[in-house]
């Protein structure tokens, strides 16, 4: 049986590695982001039919749009089996007294509700389909645990994020549902250029930190997304071995 897979913010880095990964396994992809251009670019890449591809911009954020993103994914391919909720931000790095209304509701919106709405609409599909189940991966953090300095709304998503996996797995239990978490570290990715050259540390340095090949984050997902439903690992944490996270600061 074909299996179906959503990915949220696959216009780019660990979003696009990870469904660009899926398509290799041979799932059938749906993808989001906030610009359609990026889709269309990973979706090509992929060098995949249309018949086992969905591109849509969508903002997390927004409800409405989540829901209407998964119906679609649904009218298309049937079902779901596996969703990657990946879609996050953070704010700039400011302390906390000069962090705007407006910058911590943009994150909160988008790391947490975006999630939360991703897990809804997950388990809304997954227990009235048939066979009914199905796996959500929630990207976390190593910030969930050891936060960097000026960092309040992204930590404090990213640590939300375990609560909800937790959550997600209690709710799914009688619906074959399974939640995991993945905790990354650094990945090489655009938005992680500036670790290469130098980053705040806790004790006020700056100090380049070392970066994970964001293909083995892709690898990963696959990984828990091919295991069989009657096993999970309900949090994984990956990252490159030199990077300061044992003992930060």
């Amino acid at each position: 049986m074909q299996k179906i897979a959503i990915v949220t913010g696959a216009g780019a880095g660990i979003g696009k590695n990870a469904a660009l990964s899926l398509w290799k396994a041979g799932y059938a992809v749906a993808v989001c982001a906030r610009r359609l251009e990026t889709l269309k670019d990973a979706i090509a890449e992929a060098n995949v039919g249309a018949d086992l591809a969905l591109g849509m911009t969508v903002d997390v954020a927004d409800p409405d749009a989540m829901r209407a993103f998964f119906d679609a994914t649904i009218t298309k391919f049937g079902r779901l089996d596996v969703v990657f909720n990946n879609a996050g931000l953070s704010a700039p790095p400011v302390p906390i007294d000069e962090m705007s209304d407006e910058q911590w509701r943009r994150v909160v919106d988008t790391n947490l509700s975006g999630s939360f709405y991703g897990m809804r609409e997950g388990f809304r599909v997954m227990k009235a389909q048939s066979p009914k189940g199905g796996r959500i991966i929630n990207n976390g953090s190593i910030s969930a645990v050891t936060p960097r300095p000026y960092s309040a709304p992204y930590t404090s998503t990213k640590h939300a994020i375990t609560g909800l996996t937790k959550s997600g797995n209690l709710d799914g239990r009688g619906h074959n549902i399974v939640v995991c978490q993945i905790d990354i570290g650094n990945a090489i990715t655009p938005m992680t250029e500036r670790m290469a050259t130098g980053i705040l540390q806790a004790d006020g340095s700056m100090q380049p930190e070392d970066r994970l090949d964001v293909q083995e984050v892709g690898d990963l997902v696959v990984h828990m997304a091919n295991m069989p439903l009657n096993a999970n690992i309900p949090f994984a944490t990956i990252m490159a071995p030199e990077m300061p996270f044992f003992g930060r600061g």
